[in-house]
């Protein structure tokens, strides 16, 4: 049976013991009830993953020991997606819960002419991206950035950038794109009303390729997780 996983931005390299954060300990001790001598692992987010002994089963300061350690490499490929907030926050909590459990390495938030809703509580999102990448046994966290402009999106580098839009335009199927050999993607998605015209331009001057995810119109955060499991898998 695999040993409890936890995460911690706290934890380094060639650390001997270490004292997990409150909110870990209590669920370590008091939710799941281990004991003095019990093995949990611990990932840093960044590669690092820790196999350890509890030594002190304190559900406030519980002490652990580091028993081994390696580093797991970085993914290959580099998926960004960047996507437009949604009204309804918890759709898109979904997709992110989504997104990073099937691999996604980067997340921007946009703000785009048609975002109705621009409220953004970054912990809260990010608590939900550590608990998909535990959920989904990963050790490297994906990056989330704040809420951006849709202009300020071009700054990101990839050798493929994409953009799904619903527009009547002339665009092949997401699928049929995908270079297998680009080390780094990024698609654009728009919000419930689309990009506007004006910005699907934008985009296509900073040689974005227009895309489709299929035959039927998708909701925001559906569109991120289909873009999502394409990009991750082909």
């Amino acid at each position: 049976m695999p040993l409890p996983f936890f995460y911690s931005d706290q934890i380094k390299t060639g650390s001997t013991q270490f004292v997990l954060g409150e909110e870990t300990a209590k669920h370590a001790i008091q939710v799941l009830r281990m004991k003095q001598g019990e093995q949990l692992q611990l990932t840093d987010g960044k590669g690092g993953l820790f196999t350890t002994e509890i030594l002190d089963d304190n559900k406030k300061k519980c002490v652990v020991k580091v028993l081994a350690e390696s580093l797991h490499p970085a993914p290959v490929k580099k998926n960004t997606i960047a996507i437009s907030l949604v009204k309804n926050s918890t759709r898109f909590e979904w997709f992110l819960e989504k997104a990073t459990e099937i691999g996604i390495t980067e997340i921007i938030p946009m703000l785009c002419a048609r975002t109705e809703k621009q409220h953004f509580r970054h912990d809260r999102m990010k608590n939900i991206l550590v608990s998909a990448m535990l959920q989904s046994q990963q050790t490297w966290l994906a990056n989330l950035h704040e809420p951006t402009p849709f202009a300020e999106v071009f700054g990101t580098t990839a050798q493929q950038k994409l953009i799904a839009h619903c527009e009547e335009d002339l665009k092949r199927q997401l699928v049929n794109v995908i270079s297998g050999c680009a080390s780094k993607s990024i698609i654009l998605i728009g919000p419930e009303g689309d990009f506007t015209r004006k910005e699907i331009d934008i985009a296509l001057q900073h040689n974005y390729i227009p895309v489709a995810l299929g035959n039927t119109r998708l909701r925001t955060e559906t569109a991120g997780v289909v873009a999502a499991a394409l990009l991750c898998n082909l």
